[in-house]
This record gives structure tokens, sequence and C-alpha cells, in this order.
């Protein structure tokens, strides 16, 4: 078994849905709601959300490859970064019982 990096172990990892559809990211962001979180979707042209964060240690444990990169990029920084663009992998990667309750935001 892998061990977590103390950076790794505040890591979020998000199923957002918008009006293109699910992607999954992965975020050093303390929390969904987060303000910053938000306007750095919206930077992206994403106003309007629903997210749902997903155990972390699943999401590590379908993108091995993919989320060691990603989660070192994020080692220094408050940021985010896609795990998966395709949304049917993504959003058929996760059971709706391993969902966190959503976050639903709205920033026109």
């Amino acid at each position: 078994m892998l061990e977590w990096s103390e950076k790794e172990k505040c890591m979020k990892a998000i199923l957002l849905f918008s009006g293109s559809g699910p992607i999954l990211l992965l975020s050093s962001y303390p929390t969904l709601d987060d303000e910053r979180f938000a306007k750095k979707l919206k930077e992206k042209g994403i106003n309007k959300y629903i997210a749902f964060e997903v155990p972390l240690d699943e999401a590590r444990g379908k993108y091995r490859n993919r989320f060691a990169i990603i989660s070192h990029n994020l080692e220094d920084k408050e940021d985010m970064e896609v795990l998966d663009y395709n949304g049917f992998t993504a959003f058929n990667n996760f059971h709706f019982d391993v969902l966190d309750e959503p976050i639903k935001k709205y920033t026109y």
C-alpha cells in the first residue's frame, strides 16, 4: 500500500457537473465551497456547477499514475487540475453511495 504524503491528505477529489458534462478534479483548496475554488472555475468559464467530493483513496486507486503526477503538481500551491476529462468515465467510476453531499454554485 502506498503512503499518503501530508499534502495529499489535504487534497480533494471532486466530481464536478457543469454545462459541458462531468469532469473529475483534484484540488488542493481546503473545501469545495472555498471562494478561491469557485473563482478558479469561473476563470475557466464554469459559472454554474454541482460538485461532489469523492473518496480520495478511490480516486487514487482508479487514476494511479495520473493521480501521482497531478498531486505532485499541486504539492506547493492551492490550485486544481483535471484528473479525467472524459465525462462518461468520470461519472461511471464512482457509485452514488460514495459521493458526499453536493455543493451547488452559481457565480454570474
